[in-house]
């Protein structure tokens, strides 16, 4: 598993190197920080900012993937930029343009904690396997039923896309042409036959774990442990982006 997953991005680097639980409470404390910090501490952000480009020079994480990986936050951006011109409030004039105040500053809010979070979330990604992921889950005393089931669903999703795939083939060989949209009725029926097959394949899934000994909980796939040196070096971001936050507060 996590082969056919692009998001994570390959290296022995020292980040690469770190225990997955160690990295995954250090994500955790540097968005919550990132969140904590006031809209107002524009210079805490650039702060934030730095210690991401820390972490992927030390990563050795090539910028222009970073960036193609963080296009999902694409939505965010336009409800960020329509903000200023929908809000009600104070106005300001801006290149001949009526904003309201706090409506940039409400998307500003949105834009850069949303854009620095989804960096976070990358690099993560980035550095770690899916599957040292979820054992890093388990590790940290995560409910076992929910590490299962995020394990079977990222398992399972590649299957699901490849089934996809192949029907989708099937319907353009028999003369199926998806570009039209009164040839819809096929690709709903297809939908409807995917679940199907999904669903069945789940069932048989089952039993063969149940048939090599299954009994509720997966195995575990990563025995490092941290020390406390690793955890303390770890941790040094994180502790710095929290201090920011805090000093934030202090000056606004």
């Amino acid at each position: 598993m996590g082969a056919g997953h692009s998001l994570h991005h390959p290296g022995s680097s020292v980040v690469h190197r770190l225990p997955a639980h160690v990295k995954i409470v250090v994500t955790f404390l540097l968005v919550l920080a990132v969140v904590a910090t006031p809209r107002e501490a524009f210079w805490i952000f650039g702060e934030h900012l730095g210690l991401l480009v820390g972490i992927w020079v030390a990563a050795r994480l090539p910028v222009a993937s970073i960036a193609v990986r963080s296009l999902i936050e694409a939505p965010f951006v336009v409800l960020a930029v329509l903000l200023p011109f929908a809000a009600a409030g104070p106005r300001v004039e801006w290149l001949g343009l009526s904003l309201s105040y706090d409506g940039l500053l409400a998307g500003w809010n949105i834009l850069v904690k949303g854009t620095l979070g989804v960096l976070i979330s990358v690099t993560l990604g980035m550095t770690t396997p899916v599957r040292d992921l979820l054992s890093g889950l388990g590790r940290l005393r995560v409910p076992g039923m929910v590490t299962t089931i995020a394990t079977l669903m990222v398992r399972y999703l590649e299957v699901i896309v490849a089934e996809a795939r192949r029907m989708r083939l099937a319907r353009v060989a028999r003369g199926h042409d998806p570009r039209f949209l009164w040839q819809i009725g096929p690709t709903v029926r297809g939908v409807g036959t995917l679940f199907l097959r999904s669903y069945e394949r789940g069932e048989r899934v089952h039993l063969a774990m149940l048939a090599r000994g299954y009994t509720g909980a997966m195995p575990v796939t990563d025995d490092a442990g941290a020390t406390r040196r690793t955890w303390a070096r770890a941790l040094v971001p994180a502790v710095v982006a929290v201090l920011g936050a805090a000093t934030g507060y202090a000056l606004t």
